[in-house]
């Protein structure tokens, strides 16, 4: 089982699936981790060694954003759920259809919020989709 969780400073979880830099991966064997490697979030610019996000596009909810919901996808297809503290509705179904369970936790560190769901303790809080 892989675990993927949005960050932007791989030690606490992103509140946006669209705009998070990275993709932290867990690989789960027996209730235990056995890998953690970093993924980069697709679509991102680099300017001088900087990595930029382009805030002039449409809202997901615009007619193509389930193709790029689907190019940030791609990256975390093996993966079987994703930890995140915030995300909009399509997102959010775009990743059930492709079966990848989300979460949304009010834990802030990536340690903890993993940690909680191998304990089966990670609550998922539907109020936070938007």
């Amino acid at each position: 089982m892989k675990i993927a969780v949005v960050s932007d400073d791989a030690q606490t979880i992103s509140m946006h699936f669209r705009r998070a830099q990275y993709y932290l991966i867990y690989t789960i064997d027996d209730g235990k981790i056995i890998m953690q490697e970093t993924r980069t979030r697709p679509g991102q610019k680099k300017v001088n060694g900087e990595t930029l996000e382009q805030h002039n596009k449409p809202h997901p909810t615009a007619p193509y954003s389930k193709t790029r919901h689907s190019n940030i996808m791609d990256v975390i297809m093996d993966c079987d759920v994703l930890l995140i503290r915030g995300m909009g509705k399509g997102a959010y179904e775009d990743l059930k259809i492709r079966s990848i369970q989300p979460i949304i936790t009010d834990i802030q560190e990536v340690q903890a919020a993993v940690e909680a769901y191998l304990s089966g303790n990670l609550i998922d809080h539907l109020e936070l989709l938007r």
